[in-house]
């Protein structure tokens, strides 16, 4: 799963390193704790335009009566026929990138906080899909985000089942493409990057609580000195 990730990035490098046409959101703060209902960076096309846009991070669908329940994750095994996800997943896919991502060991294991990375230092870019639903109390649209996941692999799979998928570079542009909803053709597209480029290592159990959002929260830790 993905619960809780990091964006530190500015609006010029995410502008330049997705290639997008239009920037159509202000800057957001860094977040080294981004939250579920948290504003993250979405990169979606519209009218064949690609833009750098911000949505809230939990979708809610178009057809629901309320926004009390959220979806901060969509299985990619079901994305595209569970009923909360499949109508975006046919024509509201995205891109969100984040710097990596926390993971927690099972409790069991006794709940240890991991931050995931990529080697390289390249940021992580989440296969996403938005919704848009108009808030009846506002009088506004609402544009939303989920993150999709699959079963763990390489590293990962030591600390949870479940993982964010990080999308390879080879599939963004047929992904943001909404002229293909061919859900088959889609599926196929979700081709994770090599588990093999992700680098892990304990993190203070600071990361639980939202309300520490500080650069040392993604610091390597020893295991014993958890707090």
């Amino acid at each position: 799963m993905c619960g809780r990730f990091s964006i530190t990035g500015d609006l010029d490098f995410y502008a330049e390193y997705f290639g997008v046409d239009e920037v159509v959101t202000d800057q957001l703060e860094k977040s080294w704790n981004v939250a579920p209902t948290d504003p993250v960076y979405v990169i979606a096309e519209r009218d064949g335009v690609r833009q750098l846009g911000s949505m809230k991070w939990g979708l809610v669908p178009h057809w629901a009566k309320n926004t009390k329940s959220i979806h901060i994750n969509a299985r990619s095994e079901t994305v595209d026929t569970t009923a909360a996800f499949r109508d975006s997943f046919a024509k509201r896919r995205c891109l969100i990138p984040a710097d990596g991502f926390y993971e927690w060991e099972p409790p069991e294991e006794g709940r240890t906080p991991h931050w995931v990375y990529k080697a390289d230092g390249h940021p992580m870019v989440f296969a996403g899909i938005w919704a848009s639903r108009f808030d009846d109390d506002s009088q506004e649209w609402q544009r939303t985000c989920s993150i999709l996941t699959a079963a763990a692999d390489g590293l990962i799979a030591e600390i949870h089942d479940r993982m964010p998928i990080s999308l390879a570079r080879s599939s963004w542009d047929a992904w943001l493409d909404r002229e293909l909803t061919d859900s088959e053709v889609a599926r196929g597209l979700i081709t994770p990057e090599d588990p093999e480029s992700l680098m892990e290592h304990v993190v203070s159990r600071k990361v639980n609580s939202v309300r520490n959002n500080t650069p040392d929260l993604r610091d390597r830790i020893e295991p014993e000195t958890l707090f």
